[in-house]
């Protein structure tokens, strides 16, 4: 799948708020069947899975569903929504391989039933717990369809025991494990949310969280959408520099030396190759 930069949390019955999303222009919109809908809503809510995914690819966003648990309403989230094909499926908390494994095999399931292309629907595990982050590897590989990880926020401050801060100063370390981790597995790590109201709060920690490494961000409002995709995609000035990084250090090399100097920095191999994928992201 592409690198979709911003995923869109929403309520799973609120056309309001559906329309509101489709329109903010984020690559991935998430119906949430989980938390952002209360149980009495959420019968309601399976129901417009049909209509609402069809809206969202129109739109030019990839569907996503967050279900709940397996053990709980999971298994009736996913029999509701799977023939309106969701390109997603979201799992909240997942913290073990025999989670993902479980999900995999019901997904495989309706696939089959459905005629939908096996193997197409990837799976998004929400790390949302301590166990859940230490464990990213392993979610990875206990299936071909974990193609990229999100980190939680509230609930993984709650399972820290952290004070929840708009400096996030609490996650700092999940942060950086996240990320590690994610990268280690071969999977794209999808940043924590900025769970604050205010525009400037999200684009700071979306800019923070980019030169950790993220190239993507997930967020609850549709109004944040924007200013935080504009704030993970270069810049024309960082883009110039890359540039320039690129062509003096392949100018170099066939003069047969090993680095060179730009702009007070000596580039070598990792740093030329760092400039090559930011000029292919932009």
């Amino acid at each position: 799948m592409p690198l979709h930069r911003t995923w869109l949390f929403g309520p799973g019955a609120d056309p309001a708020v559906h329309e509101a999303m489709a329109a903010s222009g984020a690559g991935v919109l998430i119906q949430d069947l989980e938390d952002f809908t209360p149980p009495p809503l959420r019968a309601r809510a399976r129901e417009m899975a049909p209509g609402l995914y069809p809206q969202w690819r129109a739109a030019g966003a990839a569907p996503c569903v967050r279900i709940n648990p397996l053990e709980g309403e999971g298994v009736a989230d996913l029999a509701a929504v799977m023939p309106a094909r969701p390109s997603i499926v979201a799992y909240p908390k997942a913290a073990t391989a025999a989670q993902v494994r479980a999900l995999d095999a019901e997904i495989a399931r309706h696939e089959g039933a459905l005629g939908i292309a096996a193997g197409s629907t990837a799976i998004l595990p929400v790390c949302e717990t301590a166990l859940g982050v230490v464990n990213v590897r392993e979610l990875a590989a206990a299936s071909p369809r974990v193609r990229f990880a999100l980190l939680g926020a509230e609930d993984l401050a709650a399972d820290l025991r952290a004070e929840r801060t708009r400096e996030a100063i609490e996650l700092e370390y999940a942060r950086g494990r996240f990320i590690l981790e994610c990268r280690a597995a071969g999977i794209e790590p999808v940043d924590a949310p900025y769970t604050f109201d205010d525009v400037e709060g999200a684009v700071a920690e979306t800019r923070r969280s980019r030169r950790l490494g993220y190239k993507a961000k997930s967020l609850v409002r549709a109004r944040h959408v924007r200013a935080v995709h504009d704030a993970l995609v270069p810049t024309r000035e960082e883009l110039e520099h890359a540039r320039r990084v690129v062509s003096a250090f392949e100018a170099g090399r066939a003069r047969g030396e090993e680095r060179v100097l730009v702009g007070g920095l000596w580039v070598e191999v990792p740093t030329y190759l760092n400039a090559k994928r930011l000029l292919d992201e932009g």
